[in-house]
């Protein structure tokens, strides 16, 4: 067992301990409260909230880009979003 953990296995412990944390972070598990989902209906919640994150991020982009587009390169406001996206 102690040779496999060297190679990186992850105890059931420590599985429990990272879905509980997992549980924590997503909106729709939240919600449910007390109410456990199974493990696999929370990872595909997990990988539905971070496609839809992707998808919010690539929308402000666009709209951020086409904000950039239309301003004075030199106007204080785009000074402000440049500052902000350092």
């Amino acid at each position: 067992m102690s040779s496999r953990r060297s190679r990186g296995s992850v105890s059931e412990e420590e599985i429990n301990e990272l879905i509980s944390r997992l549980q924590t972070l997503l909106p729709s598990a939240r919600r449910r409260g007390g109410n456990q989902a199974s493990t696999t209906k929370l990872l595909k919640e997990t990988c539905s909230y971070i496609k839809s994150l992707h998808r919010e991020v690539d929308d402000l982009s666009d709209r951020l880009s086409d904000l950039m587009a239309t301003m004075d390169q030199n106007s204080p406001g785009a000074e402000i979003i440049r500052s902000l996206l350092r």
